[in-house]
């Protein structure tokens, strides 16, 4: 997974960076199931922290590469913001369900990624992610198929406490 994670981060980089395209990622650590990567945008130094799922359903799908990340943009205001990213466009309209234990949020979606729908509950999910030891994220594809991925949350603490210095 680690060599996934590797191989894959300069391509989540630039989607993140987009339309800024130039940019390529450093990988800064590794934290069990979480990378810790950062690139310098026009706005400033940007921080993140990625994983990729340990359980992908339905197995009889090609789901391609899937990635849930939380990134650091100090020059834009922006901390601990979390996105999930898929190879494939969600359904419009769809959305994204993750769920860590008993708490629930909800995300739009467009293109390929999706963000929580109400910014306020970020730290929520953040602290629902530090505490717990799995999560499930839901999804629609845009050709209609629901899909479900299982990630490890082993690491996301120390993850995150590593990019909280992002300057």
């Amino acid at each position: 997974m680690r060599a996934l994670i590797s191989i894959t981060a300069g391509i989540v980089a630039m989607a993140v960076a987009a339309p800024a395209l130039a940019q390529s990622a450093t990988k800064v650590g590794q934290y069990n199931d979480w990378g810790t990567y950062s690139y310098q945008a026009d706005a400033g130094k940007v921080c993140y922290v990625l994983s990729v799922p340990k359980e992908k359903q339905p197995t009889s799908l090609d789901h391609g590469d899937i990635f849930f990340f939380v990134s650091q943009k100090p020059g834009q205001n922006v901390a601990f913001e979390p996105q999930f990213i898929a190879s494939y466009a969600f359904r419009e309209n769809s959305k994204v369900t993750v769920k860590v234990g008993d708490k629930a949020f909800s995300l739009f979606t467009k293109g390929k990624s999706a963000w929580l729908e109400n910014a306020a509950e970020e730290p929520q999910l953040v602290a629902a992610m530090k505490s717990g030891s799995a999560m499930q994220v839901s999804a629609t594809s845009g050709r209609g198929n629901p899909t479900n991925y299982s990630f490890s949350l082993r690491g996301i603490t120390a993850a995150l406490d590593s990019i909280s210095a992002c300057r």
